[in-house]
């Protein structure tokens, strides 16, 4: 079992910069590979990155490549987003979640936080 936290979600200016954090209980945490999805109101959840277990590889939507970065952190059993450069268009809500594989899509994933609200004002 591995329950997630996600915390650093709030206001910020478009073009501006935030870093939201992940969380993770349990011992085997660094046997799961790590994702970032959002969901804006009235759409559908969608794929934002995903990092392996030992953090060697990352993947990324086209739409938030060279401006977000994921990370972790596996002796503290967190994982980051760093946003830069955030548009209103990023305005959701943010999910991390947990799999044993590295998947972009919500269904390979067995383990999600409860979320952390973006907004972006322009």
């Amino acid at each position: 079992q591995v329950q997630l936290v996600e915390s650093g979600g709030g206001l910020v200016q478009a073009g501006g910069s935030l870093r939201l954090s992940c969380a993770a209980s349990g011992r085997t945490f660094t046997s799961y590979a790590m994702g970032w999805f959002r969901q804006a109101p009235g759409k559908e959840r969608e794929f934002v990155a995903a990092i392996s277990w030992s953090g060697g590889s990352t993947y990324y939507a086209d739409s938030v490549k060279g401006r977000f970065t994921m990370s972790r952190d596996n002796a503290k059993n967190t994982v980051y987003l760093r946003m830069n450069s955030v548009k209103p268009e990023d305005t959701a809500v943010y999910y991390c979640a947990a799999g044993w594989v590295v998947a972009t899509t919500p269904g390979p994933y067995d383990y999600w936080g409860q979320g952390t609200q973006v907004t972006v004002s322009s």
